[in-house]
């Protein structure tokens, strides 16, 4: 708080409001927002093909499987790699617990596609009813 002294010996306040700290506060948040909000772009990356398609209403709970342009496979966010079987086989054991049985297959736009023919058959045959693919929207 300030004072303001008078010639007249009278002391009173002066009543501002010092906005330096709320504007430093804003700016170090705005910093963290821009560091971290790339960041939260879920998945693995993989180059989509571009299609014109509707987008669908996914939710957390939906199975994706990822396929890189070097063939190897992921499933959901998870960084560690599967073979064919394996990938059967956890499909097997998600499908078991899910009343929903979709899949998303999210593979590069260079992949082969007989690769993905055989992830979508897997897929059939380890339960799932229907499979989505995932792609980018057009440009321009």
């Amino acid at each position: 708080m300030a004072l303001i002294s008078s010639s007249s010996r009278e002391r009173r306040t002066l009543s501002e409001i010092n906005i330096t700290p709320f504007v430093d506060v804003m700016l170090v948040l705005l910093i963290i927002f821009m560091v971290t909000a790339p960041m939260l772009q879920q998945g693995l990356p993989v180059n989509l093909p571009e299609a014109s398609a509707p987008s669908l209403k996914r939710t957390k709970q939906d199975v994706v499987v990822t396929i890189k342009n070097n063939g190897t496979l992921f499933l959901g966010d998870d960084s560690k790699t599967l073979s064919m079987e394996d990938l059967e086989s956890e499909l097997k054991a998600i499908y078991a617990l899910k009343e929903n049985k979709d899949l998303f297959i999210k593979a590069d736009s260079d992949l082969l596609y007989g690769k993905v023919v055989k992830i979508m058959a897997i897929a059939k045959k380890a339960g799932a009813s229907r499979i989505g693919m995932l792609t980018q929207p057009e440009r321009g």
